[in-house]
């Protein structure tokens, strides 16, 4: 069995991987027997997966070290590789679902792969190739001045993920002096940030309208490959969020000021919970590892096995580092039947929070692992988000092996976190639909869409004198505005379900983890609302689902000993 480090790369042949796709199309297109059928896509699922794991390979190297030159060069490869590679995947899709076959290729591979198919030959044509490698540059180039920093402070150099302890710190003065060394950075390269995600805007506006599309909102969408719901229902769903939520936030907010003693609650007191410290995980890495084996042992017969796997393999890369990317994700090598788990521990209660999420993705994929079709490793974001929030939930009774005495504040702030993320959740996807809609904007202007949808969203938040924040320059952090546009809903809608497992769970333990096994196991192989439906689940686009789902909750939350 490879280890992960052990694992060979060598940079794909483009030219002869896209003859052989184009080859097999063509060879499909002609195809007039299921059997002969099948087999050209059997072929064409392995050359996609072989590639792909190249690719994440590379991507998951120079994540781990942004200054590994021959990583950064493999990744300046991929960025202008993908686009072209595209090209023949975009072939593919068309052959298929005009297949004289295709009613009988549904039946065998399922509904959903036509579905995504349809959905991707919206948003690609092959003139727009040098505008998608351009877009690949700039989120690259984002991620290099966000893994570039090197901060001192309390006679250490950071970087932006180090500074977690210090931003929880129970000085005040220690996480005021950290948010504002922190975000000075930011500040620094705020008007290259800002250069960056104009130069975004620009470009995936004009391959939207190269496109057809109004906007990039509508490509935005169809990129996201949603399937069953549409821009309207998101909005209404937003509201609801404002309704409901907002207040619950904010209650919870003016809670947690008094409880920390202070008279107003500032950003920098945001990440600081109880008067005596946040709980917080009692070792490091190793001590971390080794109770999350006693959890996973005892969870089920499936998580051991998938956790030892992990291990074996080496598949975990979980501490912050100088030069390591910041933030924490999961992905595939389907090749090697191996996902990969990314983070950077900083010894908060995050680091638990990723044993947990991140996992759940990695369970996901590997409890689907059978379904070799790429499309299908897994679903469509805001489904895979079930997985990794509801693994959170089904993980609390192993949390004393982590924070010993400290277990109720991490679970009352745990639950409290998600409840108050989802504002601040709806808020970055609605900050993207008024700047996409708005693609002229000025920077400054953007900046001041997202403070008006802060105070709409986060009423409690207080800059002090941050003028760097106060002009609405928070959301620079945040990576997937970037990166991945229009990916953020997709946590909030995952959350809502999340929730629904969280009562279930303590209504019938073994029938929730039941219908959530089934959940990984379906992997990609169906759209988001009949996964929710798979699993139990009621959609959190239903009015008053929201509001139903949250009741116990609240409750919870607002007669617990610890929030006052």
């Amino acid at each position: 069995m490879t280890t992960f480090t052990k694992l060979s790369y060598e940079r794909p042949d483009l030219d002869a991987l896209n003859s052989r796709l184009s080859d097999y199309s063509a060879e499909l297109q002609q195809a007039s027997t299921l059997e002969e059928a099948n087999e050209l896509i059997r072929q064409i699922n392995k050359e996609r997966n072989d590639f792909e794991t190249q690719s994440q390979l590379v991507a998951i190297r120079h994540s781990v070290d942004t200054r590994d030159s021959f990583y950064e060069e493999e990744q300046a490869f991929f960025d202008d590789a993908l686009p072209v590679y595209e090209k023949e995947i975009q072939a593919y899709y068309r052959v298929l679902t005009n297949h004289e076959l295709r009613t009988e290729l549904e039946a065998e591979w399922g509904s959903q792969l036509f579905s995504l198919a349809e959905r991707a030959l919206e948003t690609f044509e092959e003139s727009l190739i040098p505008k998608l490698q351009e877009e690949n540059r700039l989120a690259t180039a984002y991620q290099k001045v966000m893994s570039a920093a090197q901060i001192e402070f309390d006679g250490k150099t950071l970087n932006l993920s180090q500074f977690g302890p210090y931003l929880q710190s129970p000085d005040r003065d220690v996480r005021k002096a950290a948010s504002v060394a922190r975000y000075t950075y930011l500040s620094d390269n705020g008007d290259e940030l800002d250069r960056i995600y104009g130069e975004l805007v620009r470009v995936r506006t004009e391959i939207a309208h190269a496109l057809g599309f109004p906007s990039f909102v509508e490509l935005g969408y169809a990129r996201m490959q949603r399937v069953g719901y549409d821009e309207s229902m998101v909005d209404n769903f937003r509201k609801q969020v404002r309704d409901v939520i907002v207040p619950l936030a904010s209650a919870l907010k003016e809670k947690q000021a008094k409880r920390i003693g202070v008279d107003h609650l500032y950003y920098y007191d945001e990440s600081f919970v109880f008067p005596d410290g946040n709980a917080t995980p009692q070792g490091d890495e190793s001590f971390i590892i080794e109770g999350g084996n006693k959890m996973y042992r005892e969870l089920s017969n499936e998580t051991d096995e998938f956790f030892q796997y992990m291990q074996e393999r080496g598949a975990l890369d979980l501490t912050a580092k100088p030069g390591k990317s910041g933030g924490g994700y999961c992905t595939y090598l389907p090749s090697e039947g191996l996902p990969f788990i990314f983070s950077n521990f900083n010894g908060t209660a995050g680091d638990i929070d990723v044993l947990t999420h991140e996992v759940g993705h990695a369970f996901q994929v590997y409890e689907s692992r059978h379904l070799t079709t790429p499309e299908y490793a897994f679903p469509t974001y805001e489904a895979c988000e079930i997985h990794s929030m509801s693994m959170e939930f089904f993980c609390w009774p192993w949390m004393e092996l982590f924070f010993g005495d400290q277990v109720d504040k991490y679970k009352f702030n745990h639950l409290a976190g998600s409840m108050t993320f989802l504002p601040y959740g709806v808020l970055v996807d609605e900050f993207q639909h008024v700047v996409y809609r708005n693609p002229d904007m000025t920077a400054a202007e953007r900046r001041q869409a997202w403070r008006d949808l802060e105070k709409v969203y986060l009423p409690h938040r207080d800059y002090e004198a941050n003028d760097y924040l106060e002009s609405g320059a928070w959301w620079h952090q945040q990576g997937h505005i970037f990166q991945s546009p229009f990916y953020y809903i997709d946590y909030t809608l995952a959350q809502v379900c999340a929730f629904q497992f969280w009562v279930r769970m303590h209504e019938d333990r073994e029938a929730a983890w039941s219908d959530y096994l089934t959940l990984c196991q379906a992997g990609g192989s169906r759209s988001f609302l009949e996964l929710v439906e798979l699993a139990g689940l009621k959609s959190p686009f239903a009015d008053g689902v929201l509001k139903e789902t949250i009741d116990q909750i609240e409750d919870y939350l607002l007669k617990h000993p610890l929030a006052n």
